[in-house]
């Protein structure tokens, strides 16, 4: 897609010197004559035009993000309410049809909630599971084990990080902090050393690796591969997490914390190690799904690397049906036609295409086909007899089309338009494409996560000696919990969606553009800069670390195109997740849940937690550049 700003508008006075002279010669009172050369006026109109297509969604982003804050700060009204309030508010807004504007927040619901609500809801069984199991527990002991008792705050650190993968972080956090204060009635010190660094495992893969929601819909919005979220977000919070065991050591020492006894029951006694399950068992859950998803996603990338969509000389069966196609003065060739540079658009109208103008033709159709831009148009495709490859992949969801796919389906359009005979058809199905359709199946989120929760589910019931009606009641709790989260998920996603249909994206790329009109010289940094401000601003407002993600990620995918940015999409979700982190306070529930389950007050939470956080959000976004830079990760240009 090129740019996406609207080019300086050209005057007929200054294209046609016959107008000029016409308009030079036109008796016109002294001093207004500049005012009614029919080129100023209309360069006038359309400036107006411009500044309107900028204030208008500007506004309407205002009054959506507006409502969300207000809602949720001033009126303590439900995150679910407030998002899908926004969307119906910024719905009406948009330049969209009356009869659709509610209909479609619906639609955007749905799509959001198809996309990661299996997800969600067997990840909520799947940690309740491993806690009553006591798997959970048994992964802890193994780290403490593995690393002794002078490096707890290590061990604690990694159980946090590896169990706020399946488990919300509160629920990790209420795991941990009873191991925190055993360790600290063992030793006699390094309390708070022992709960930040708890804190710092979990609030990193929470913020960053799925199928937490955050970054589920993170990856869901922004198009990025489910198995690559999960790798490069676990790559970023790792190092962050070494550095937030460094900062609760200094924390410790600056700052002398007792271990105050908490309100309510007693701490129940840990479980003997002959009553928790094995350690591979404990571990399954969590790692099954991770190979499985992983595997697809190596094997889907080594396909979509060799899938060769461009157009080689060699696929060119007959070069003069292809110009006399391109060259058509009306329907799907002109529209193709359209799409070349100006020098080939002549070449194409002239006499037979030299070797040299051929090879810029297929350079020019290459573009269209690996760019954003759009190949399909209802009115020039009107007639056009198309395969069933290029239906299918109308068909389906273009926000979340892998770049691979869609360069097939322009391709496939391409072909359709001129004939099969003319440009022969993409090579789709190799050998590395069969291996990654059949892992496509096995390696499904959905699949992958149900296989973990029967496994879960199987591990409490034999511990524990339920019966299936009692598995069943803590089943239906894990899903009451669940549900909840795929509510506001899914409400972010209307949210996010009728912010497209906004045009929101246009807007804020015209005001930063450049002088030449093009938005893409703001580069990498720039865009992921921009990701980890919103995020951190949205957190700071409305103190919502998934909120966050999930409205930052739908605004910059407004924002952003991929070819523009200049590195995988993933290292955006980073930076939004990094974001996140940003602000923890008393409108956050994890600062409270920190609070309360550590026993400090208000002001040691705000000057450790809320610290820790802060320099945590930092450094992931340092990470996130460091990779960006040079491991940008972006698909093979053939």
């Amino acid at each position: 897609m090129g740019s996406l700003a609207a080019q300086p508008p050209t005057s007929p006075a200054a294209a046609d010197p016959t107008t000029t002279s016409s308009a030079a010669e036109v008796d016109t009172p002294a001093g207004d004559a500049a005012g009614d050369v029919p080129g100023d006026t209309e360069a006038a109109a359309e400036a107006g035009d411009s500044k309107s297509d900028v204030v208008l969604p500007l506004v309407t982003l205002a009054v959506g993000i507006g409502i969300v804050l207000g809602a949720i700060i001033v009126l303590k009204v439900n995150a679910f309410i407030a998002l899908i309030t926004a969307a119906i508010a910024v719905s009406l807004l948009a330049p969209t049809p009356w009869e659709s504007k509610i209909s479609q927040v619906a639609k955007a619901f749905g799509s959001t909630a198809g996309g990661i609500g299996i997800v969600i809801a067997l990840a909520a069984v799947i940690g309740k599971c491993m806690l009553d199991s006591g798997a959970a527990d048994r992964i802890v002991r193994a780290f403490v084990n593995l690393m002794g008792e002078k490096r707890a705050p290590l061990a604690l650190m990694g159980s946090g990080y590896v169990l706020a993968v399946p488990v919300f972080f509160d629920t990790v956090f209420y795991l941990l902090v009873p191991l925190a204060r055993s360790l600290h009635r063992r030793t006699g010190k390094q309390y708070l050393m022992y709960i930040l660094a708890i804190g710092a495992g979990g609030a990193l893969t929470h913020s960053l690796v799925p199928p937490t929601p955050g970054p589920l819909l993170m990856a869901s919005t922004l198009n990025v591969d489910l198995g690559l979220m999960i790798m490069i977000g676990a790559l970023v919070a790792l190092p962050a997490a070494f550095a937030g065991v460094l900062f609760a050591s200094v924390a410790d020492r600056i700052m002398k914390t007792p271990m105050r006894p908490l309100s309510g029951d007693p701490e129940p006694e840990p479980l003997k190690d002959e009553e928790l399950p094995s350690l591979v068992i404990s571990l399954t859950p969590v790692l099954l799904p991770v190979l499985m998803i992983s595997v697809n996603t190596v094997l889907t990338t080594i396909a979509d690397l060799n899938s060769k969509a461009p157009i080689v000389a060699a696929d060119v069966q007959d070069w003069s049906r292809l110009q006399t196609a391109l060259a058509s003065s009306e329907g799907v060739g002109a529209h193709l036609r359209s799409k070349l540079a100006t020098e080939q658009q002549a070449a194409l109208l002239g006499g037979t295409l030299d070797e040299p103008q051929q090879t810029a033709v297929l350079d020019d159709l290459n573009r269209l086909i690996t760019g954003r831009g759009k190949v399909y148009d209802d009115a020039a495709f009107l007639g056009t007899p198309l395969s069933a490859t290029a239906k299918d992949l109308l068909g389906a969801d273009q926000t979340r089309m892998r770049q691979a796919v869609r360069e097939r389906m322009n391709r496939q359009l391409i072909v359709d338009a001129v004939g099969a005979d003319v440009v022969a058809p993409q090579d789709w199905l190799t050998s590395q494409r069969k291996a990654a359709n059949w892992s496509d199946l096995f390696g499904n989120p959905n699949l992958a996560l149900l296989l973990s929760t029967l496994i879960a589910m199987w591990t409490l019931a034999k511990q524990r000696g339920m019966g299936r009606a009692e598995l069943a009641g803590v089943v239906e709790t894990a899903l009451m919990s669940g549900g909840v989260i795929i509510l506001i998920t899914a409400g972010g996603g209307a949210f996010g969606g009728m912010l497209q249909e906004a045009k929101i994206g246009d807007a804020i790329q015209t005001l930063f553009e450049t002088d030449s009109g093009d938005v893409s010289g703001k580069g990498t940094v720039f865009y992921l800069s921009l990701g980890f401000a919103i995020a951190a601003v949205l957190k700071i407002a409305q103190g919502s670390g998934t909120v966050s993600m999930i409205v930052g990620a739908s605004m910059m995918a407004a924002i952003v195109d991929p070819t523009q940015l200049g590195c995988n999409m993933v290292y955006l979700a980073t930076a939004i997740g990094a974001g996140s982190l940003m602000g923890s306070w008393m409108n956050d529930s994890g600062f409270w849940i920190f609070a309360k389950m550590g026993g400090l007050t208000e002001a040691e939470a705000l000057k450790s937690w809320t610290l820790m956080l802060a320099f945590l959000g930092v450094i992931s976004f340092g990470v996130t550049l460091l990779l960006a830079k040079f491991l940008p990760l972006m698909p093979a240009v053939s």
